[in-house]
């Protein structure tokens, strides 16, 4: 077996590029949350590469993930920054970290099995399933030109579709047909056709032309009284003016907790939705384990994994980033490469670092257009859902048992239809009761949070009367 394929740490320079590739898969992603909630995406880009790193450390180089922005945030982060400031809420997030960290010692002191009982494959393998099919939708909006919540329209429709479909299929076509060093950059070649693409459109005027045609459209259902989508799309999908804006050189803005003014309030509202992410890194991890055959639960443990994603969190909030969790994007990449030595990640966190000082650079990456990335994702979200089925089969789990369909079946519906709890009331009830002055509002808890918990709670309360376990 080759070393690239090796699941040892081996830390070589010609694996460079492949780092760079695994950067490029979590980029958009890793940019897009610092820019919806306000905070400096050259910090993230920092801190993203930094807690990948201490998360090695902590693992020992054992798991090949990257750690990155955290979607699950965005929410608490968006509205804690509108009330708090940035140096109120980074108290939160440095306390969702620390959340983390307790958990990992919770399963340090009861060990893997007692885990192992509260999560079983009839748990993982759907959560794991919610995670591909829970971000399915962003993956299909950014491919037809809209953003990731279908909120606004970023590029032209019809260019988009034709920019998504080529990066994806010049992706699939290169894993399946590739050889030799091709064969390892499958979505670095599938990110380049895409943007060349674009290119191609916007220098024949197609882009333009079908510019005009969308806007004549939109104006046409405007006439009928239909509301439409704020559109931001131009003649152009490839924008380089933030590559002409950028400076050579330029130091992250760093921002620091207000630790002479603790925030509790911020605390309270964010702490509660370390949950979601916490269950989603124990199914990310049983799916690099199924992707690389090495059982990462057992070795380094996800005490120690878990260990790991909290301080990177604390870490990121100790310099104004966003919280880092486990890449279902870059997992998806490695299935796709096959490139299995945890060094591959070392190569990613470096460039990420770099990339964080080097304005140029980075504004060149934003510079790809929504749509490549989209294409791209569309094939990665679907492989992580196909290893959440693999969990099953592999499981040999009897899915037409009525307590197996319960717990398949309501995790599946409660991930991916959306369904929400709100948390505002027990959190202020607690409040109350402490004789904290702070209301809190609009808190709540969905997606793959709620389907992780709703799966343990059902596991451990329907009896197991002809079940698997």
């Amino acid at each position: 077996m080759s070393n690239v394929h090796s699941t040892e740490y081996n830390f070589r320079l010609k694996d460079g590029i492949l780092g760079a590739q695994m950067l490029f898969v979590a980029f958009g992603a890793l940019v897009l949350v610092p820019l919806l909630v306000g905070m400096d995406p050259n910090v993230a880009l920092f801190t993203a590469g930094a807690g990948t790193l201490l998360f090695q450390v902590v693992t020992k180089g054992k798991v090949p993930v990257f750690l990155a922005s955290s979607f699950a945030f965005i929410a608490p982060i968006g509205y804690g920054v509108k009330e708090w400031g940035i140096e109120g809420t980074l108290c939160g997030l440095f306390a969702a970290g620390l959340l983390y960290v307790i958990l990992s010692l919770i399963i340090r002191w009861r060990g893997n099995a007692a885990l192992a009982r509260i999560l079983p494959p009839v748990v993982t393998g759907p959560v794991i399933m919610v995670i591909g099919l829970f971000l399915a939708p962003v993956a299909v909006n950014m491919s037809m030109g809209l953003g990731g919540d279908a909120s606004i329209v970023l590029a032209v429709p019809k260019a988009a579709a034709i920019c998504a479909v080529v990066a994806l299929l010049t992706t699939i076509l290169v894993s399946l047909l590739g050889k030799g060093w091709f064969k390892l950059v499958p979505i670095l070649c599938g990110i380049l056709a895409g943007y060349g693409t674009a290119v191609l459109l916007d220098a024949t005027g197609f882009t333009a032309s079908a510019l005009a045609q969308f806007t004549a459209e939109r104006a046409a259902k405007e006439a009928a009284g239909a509301t439409l989508l704020f559109s931001v799309a131009g003649d152009h999908l490839v924008n380089l003016s933030s590559l002409k804006d950028a400076p050579w050189f330029a130091v992250p803005n760093f921002s620091f907790p207000s630790w002479s003014n603790w925030n509790w309030a911020a605390v309270l509202y964010i702490v509660p939705v370390a949950i979601a992410p916490s269950i989603e890194h124990f199914g990310d991890v049983l799916a690099i384990s199924g992707i690389t055959g090495k059982d990462y639960v057992k070795d380094p443990g996800i005490k120690n994994t878990l260990l790991g994603d909290g301080l990177a969190t604390s870490l990121a909030a100790l310099l104004g980033g966003p919280p880092n969790t486990t890449y279902s994007e870059v997992s998806g990449a490695v299935a796709l490469t096959r490139a299995f030595n945890p060094a591959i990640m070392t190569w990613a966190a470096i460039s990420a670092v770099l990339l964080a000082f080097v304005g140029k650079l980075g504004g060149l990456l934003q510079t790809v257009p929504t749509p490549v990335m989209g294409g791209i994702m569309v094939l990665l979200f679907g492989a992580i859902t196909t290893i959440g089925i693999n969990t099953l089969v592999r499981a040999g789990h009897d899915l037409m048992l009525p307590r197996n369909m319960a717990i398949v079946g309501i995790i599946l519906v409660v991930g991916i239809g959306g369904l929400t709890v709100p948390l505002s009331g027990p959190i202020n009830a607690i409040a109350d009761i402490f004789g904290a002055d702070i209301s809190i509002g609009q808190l709540q808890m969905g997606g793959i949070g709620l389907a992780g918990i709703v799966g343990v709670l059902l596991n451990l309360v329907l009896p197991c009367k002809d079940c698997n376990e």
